[in-house]
């Protein structure tokens, strides 16, 4: 008898086991830490309050990672990121950069990444930071991170990065929306994510993307825009906009939730102050926050 209740109990572990491991898989964003996902542009003083804040304030441990830039500046050896992190008084920022992922395989370059409690990705081209850190000790280091409860932030191709589908990755140029290059970090989960949608006229640009990969979330943020994720929301921040697109709605299975701004089409649009269940595909019922200067989104596709 006491051998069968072994058995059993042994039998029920393994799948509470399956059962917990189903739901983590089934998660979107990172279930410790946050990330913040900016669309390019001016990042705006509330967004970099926000990053800080959650990278643990002056006492925050914060490495930028510029890979994704031309090799002219990052040659200078300057970082605006640096420079502006310390004038908003975090003292330890540090600067890290390789092209080499055979360097960003060793213990010693990682070792930043061991004590760091925020990380930076700067624009440039999305497809540098995934040659130099994808399958390295680098990666695992930037996803534990997040397993530390701190935070990712990055803005245009440090965005996109951010995704599991790397958008506009291509090497011969980001107009090539599905290029030589279709793998980002996955720090959120099943998401395309593309940025400067409205300032560069992109809004349209996902629809065919998420056609093609029906299993895809995508999401395009303007400049000065940006998400925070946390677990399985994120939340509008900065003066502009942020586009859903859904496989539900391009197909016209379901009309667009009433936000800020919508186009009962094919995506829409939440403002400031909006929050989104990414595991339910569904807006959250808040009021967004009205900010005066911001202009309605612009729909053309010409």
């Amino acid at each position: 008898m006491k051998r069968l209740f072994v058995v059993v109990f042994t039998l029920l572990s393994i799948a509470g086991t399956g059962l917990a491991q189903q739901h983590s898989d089934a998660s979107v964003g990172p279930q410790k830490g946050a990330l913040i996902i900016v669309g390019g542009g001016k990042v705006g003083p509330e967004i970099w309050a926000r990053f800080v804040e959650l990278a643990g304030g002056p006492n925050a441990n914060i490495v930028v990672i510029p890979t994704a830039g031309e090799d002219s500046a990052l040659a200078t050896g300057k970082s605006f990121e640096k420079e502006l992190l310390q004038d908003l008084g975090v003292a330890n920022v540090t600067v890290l950069h390789t092209r080499d992922p055979k360097v960003a395989n060793t213990e010693s370059f990682v070792a930043p990444l061991k004590k760091a409690t925020a990380i930076w990705f700067p624009g440039g081209r999305q497809w540098k930071i995934a040659d130099a850190y994808l399958h390295t000790l680098a990666e695992k280091e930037i996803k534990a991170v997040l397993t530390r409860g701190g935070v990712i932030g990055g803005t245009s191709a440090g965005a996109t990065i951010q995704g599991s589908f790397l958008l506009r990755g291509d090497t011969k140029g980001n107009g090539i929306l599905e290029g030589d290059h279709v793998q980002g970090l996955d720090l959120i989960h099943k998401v395309a994510i593309d940025q400067h949608i409205l300032r560069r006229n992109r809004q349209f640009d996902l629809i065919g993307v998420i056609k093609a990969h029906p299993e895809l979330l995508g999401i395009g943020i303007d400049e000065s825009t940006a998400i925070v994720v946390q677990k399985d929301t994120f939340e509008v921040i900065g003066n502009s906009y942020v586009a859903v697109y859904d496989i539900a709605h391009i197909n016209g299975k379901e009309k667009s939730p009433t936000g800020e701004y919508n186009t009962d089409g094919p995506f829409y649009f939440l403002g400031r102050g909006q929050r989104f269940d990414l595991q339910q595909r569904k807006v959250i019922a808040t009021s967004p926050v009205r900010q005066s200067g911001v202009n309605t989104p612009r729909l053309s596709n010409n």
